[in-house]
């Protein structure tokens, strides 16, 4: 999750729903000026968004960034380019082995402002199996139950 001082702009909530999450770290963005201006009117969208490893540098592609109504057409950004992102190269080092020997996923959970920058938190993730997917969902249900039992004893006990 993003920092409890943080602005957050956008959510991936898609992502922890599809992919079980394995490690997350918080990298900074390369923006343009007007990209920045229609971050700051939350005009962006992670759905569709992925990371990758390109020449030892990290990229997030498919983040959308909305146009920024007030910037002339000279100055305007594309809005679908792809991002670079600033890690340490340890960093993007770490993540290309576990990329390339677990088959892991790079996806963006939350796009968020942090003492004035703006930066994304990443998942290195894999993508749950239909399955997987039936396990999360009964035993978050037998959660629900137990927690209603024991509300049901507890309100039973004061009286």
């Amino acid at each position: 999750m993003a920092p409890q001082d943080a602005k957050v702009i956008a959510t991936n909530r898609q992502a922890r729903r599809e992919f079980e999450i394995i490690d997350t770290v918080e990298a900074g963005l390369v923006l343009k000026g007007s990209e920045v201006k229609s971050l700051r009117h939350s005009k962006a969208q992670l759905a569709e968004a992925y990371g990758r490893i390109a020449d030892g540098q990290a990229w997030l592609n498919a983040l959308h960034i909305g146009k920024y109504d007030h910037a002339a057409s000279a100055f305007a950004h594309d809005p679908d380019r792809p991002k670079k992102l600033l890690l340490h190269r340890s960093q993007i080092h770490r993540l290309q082995q576990q990329i390339d020997q677990k088959g892991l996923t790079l996806v963006p959970l939350s796009l968020y402002f942090k003492d004035g920058r703006a930066k994304v938190e990443l998942a290195l993730a894999r993508r749950k199996r239909l399955v997987d997917k039936r396990q999360t969902i009964a035993n978050r249900e037998a959660d629900r139950e137990a927690q209603r039992a024991m509300a049901q004893a507890r309100d039973g006990a004061r009286r």
